[in-house]
């Protein structure tokens, strides 16, 4: 077998493709061929020791990949050899095999491409996890998409609409939110030409959104809190702009408002049940066509650092697929 290897998480130059001997799974693992593996924003930080889950060197990174079953190990019994699914274990994904955790595969009805599926799992577990679960969403409320061009945000405006919200969708150029409206946001906002906090007066009659999904953190953090509605659920997802904001307290208080925690992963661990029904729903709607992930491009794994740096330079809309 072959992997991008990271000996010394310096950053993306430090990884190198090399050959390995292939393993064989241990009790409750297996071994996959992979076929496609999504770029993730962790897969970023992870190489520069930057994310919160520090793997022992050295490592293969690759968080989220889709593959082929080639052997399974003591104790498997839901998964068989030749079987397709997809796997979402924080590393390994970034090669042509590699060990799984077999209660982490999804297997994958038919039909299901392997390009989709290896940027299906992080992006719409997310985004499930945090509008239906943590937002307690409903139809006919509003939800305004911050980063909605990205993996998680696209995901976000697909599941919002699926449960008959309104979406206001806000991006940093016009092309993205031209892909926005293409996947059903009803409104946009191009936040580098436009003043949010007025746009989303306007978009909303001065009431706000009763939901904000915000996977950017940054600047945009305190204007949007600040237009948010009365009750309404700020979500904090994630930080791709890289700094953490402080937000005001006193602005929870006055719009009646809830900052509210999204941490899919731990969801994931703490709940499993509950996660695999969610997966299940998701999986559903992927059949019925309500939710399909937008990619970006797909690339050959051998141009892996190339991809990085196409997604270090923010270009990238919905998400960027290596294939094997």
């Amino acid at each position: 077998m072959h992997a991008w290897l990271c000996e010394n998480p310096t950053g993306i130059d430090a990884l190198q493709w090399k050959e390995l001997p292939t393993p064989q799974p241990r009790a409750g693992e297996v071994l996959l061929e992979i076929k496609a593996a999504s770029l993730n924003f962790p897969d970023i930080l992870i190489v520069q020791n930057k994310y919160q889950m520090k793997p022992p060197l050295p490592f293969v990174p690759g968080s989220e990949y889709a593959g082929v079953v080639q052997a399974v190990g003591e104790g498997v019994t839901h998964l068989h050899v030749g079987q397709p699914v997809a796997c979402l274990s924080g590393t390994g994904g970034f090669a042509t095999h590699t060990i799984a955790p077999s209660a982490l595969c999804m297997p994958l009805p038919a039909g299901f491409p392997f390009v989709d599926a290896a940027a299906f799992i992080m992006i719409y577990a997310t985004s499930y996890h945090a509008l239906v679960d943590r937002a307690q969403l409903k139809a006919g409320e509003t939800v305004l998409v911050l980063g909605a061009a990205g993996g998680v945000g696209t995901s976000a405006i697909q599941i919002a609409k699926a449960m008959g919200a309104r979406v206001i969708a806000a991006a940093s150029t016009q092309e993205k939110c031209e892909l926005c409206t293409s996947i059903g946001a009803d409104a946009t906002i191009n936040y580098s030409t436009e003043n949010l906090r007025d746009a989303i007066k306007a978009l909303t009659d001065g009431k706000g959104p009763d939901v904000i999904y915000d996977p950017v953190g940054g600047d945009f953090a305190e204007p949007a809190f600040r237009s948010i509605a009365w009750r309404g659920r700020y979500l904090v997802v994630g930080f791709a702009s890289g700094p953490i904001p402080a937000l005001p307290f006193n602005l929870a208080l006055l719009k009646g408002a809830s900052i509210v925690g999204v941490f899919w992963g731990d969801f994931a661990k703490k709940e499993p049940k509950a996660n695999a029904a969610m997966m299940g729903t998701l999986a559903q709607w992927y059949g019925q066509g309500k939710i399909k992930p937008v990619i970006d491009r797909t690339m050959p794994m051998a141009e892996l650092k190339a991809a990085y740096a196409h997604m270090g330079s923010r270009g990238v809309k919905g998400k960027l697929v290596m294939v094997n």
